[in-house]
């Protein structure tokens, strides 16, 4: 009996360490750091330290006549390419600024991170730029929760807003119960678990996307069945013709990008995006959903109710297109022209 005790412990003090090993997310690569990726983009830094990393595209900011801030989405950063017709930039003097968000690509991870901290990333990125008092945001898919919080906490500085295939929360208290439900039962049964843990358990969130028990999330699992035949099409493009830069996105780790993504647009809002109020009450601005009807990432339940219920956000649904929808340059073309002149 004696023995048996000895040996108890072992196994019990190896147990312990195993959870704790598989709750614990590893250390991030941090850019710039003596064992982390070297910095290759120009970069600013925040007022509590931390640096993001930017890229510019179009005409020079103290020429341009518009200046949009795009906020990627999930798995992505600011090297994604979008198919803006060049004359288009020109004809409006556009400035794009890109962005990496936290944890992404070269910029600094953000345990902190959270809806609310993303307006005031944005609002300081647009300041050290000194890119204007008043700017357009463009979010697409997960990008859109920023934009719901500049909506939020920043609607002064806008010019005007655009969300493309926009992710939607499925616990907003906002949106009926029924509507949220049905939305949420056309996710694969994988991701409405993923969603639960991230919403309901997020200490288990890393676990839950490393363990091998049970599949976690289906787009980082590499599962196509949620993407429309164009949003395949898209994805062969990508993979005959892959954008430079796009190999740096999870390089911090896959915690500090991906994960903490997820925990902050599907975690507890302070707010809801059914109770926001107009920013361009005197229709200096406008605000905007695009959808795709064949998107099976984003269900359009959800964002058709949004717009019902906030009548001054312009809604758009857009057939025969998915989740990439942005990706065609017709659509990119739309959605910019919607943004800037209405």
């Amino acid at each position: 009996m004696m023995m048996l005790l000895p040996v108890t412990v072992a196994v019990a003090v190896c147990l312990i360490g195993y959870v704790y090993r598989s709750l614990k997310p590893p250390p991030p690569r941090i850019c710039g750091a003596h064992d982390g990726p070297r910095v290759t983009s120009p970069r600013i830094k925040l007022g509590d330290g931390r640096h993001l990393a930017y890229r510019e595209v179009g005409v020079p900011k103290d020429e341009a006549k518009y200046k949009i801030i795009v906020v990627h989405g999930f798995n992505s950063s600011k090297d994604v390419e979008l198919p803006i017709p060049q004359e288009l930039i020109d004809e409006y003097m556009i400035y794009f600024l890109y962005f990496d968000r936290a944890g992404y690509g070269e910029s600094d991870p953000y345990p902190s991170r959270s809806v609310k901290t993303e307006a005031y990333d944005i609002r300081e990125l647009a300041d050290k730029l000194q890119i204007g008092s008043k700017f357009y945001l463009l979010g697409i898919s997960l990008g859109a929760y920023p934009v719901y919080s500049c909506l939020k906490y920043i609607p002064h500085r806008l010019a005007g807003a655009a969300m493309v295939v926009p992710f939607v929360n499925y616990w907003w208290t906002g949106v009926p119960r029924s509507i949220s439900r049905k939305g949420f039962e056309r996710l694969l049964r994988q991701d409405q678990w993923a969603f639960r843990v991230a919403h309901h358990a997020p200490c288990l969130f890393y676990w839950w996307m490393t363990q091998k028990f049970f599949p976690s999330l289906s787009i980082v699992t590499g599962n196509t069945s949620i993407f429309s035949d164009h949003d395949m099409d898209i994805i062969r493009q990508w993979m005959a013709n892959p954008s430079p830069g796009m190999e740096k996105i999870r390089q911090q780790g896959d915690h500090e990008s991906l994960h903490r993504d997820v925990l902050a647009g599907y975690g507890k809002w302070e707010f809801d995006p059914t109770e926001l109020e107009n920013p361009f009450p005197t229709g200096e601005g406008s605000v905007h959903i695009w959808q795709g009807l064949e998107d099976r990432i984003i269900p359009r339940v959800v964002n058709r109710h949004i717009s019902q219920k906030l009548p001054w956000i312009k809604y758009h649904e857009v057939s025969g297109f998915g989740h990439f929808l942005m990706f065609e340059k017709k659509n990119c073309e739309d959605v910019l022209k919607a943004l800037l002149v209405g």
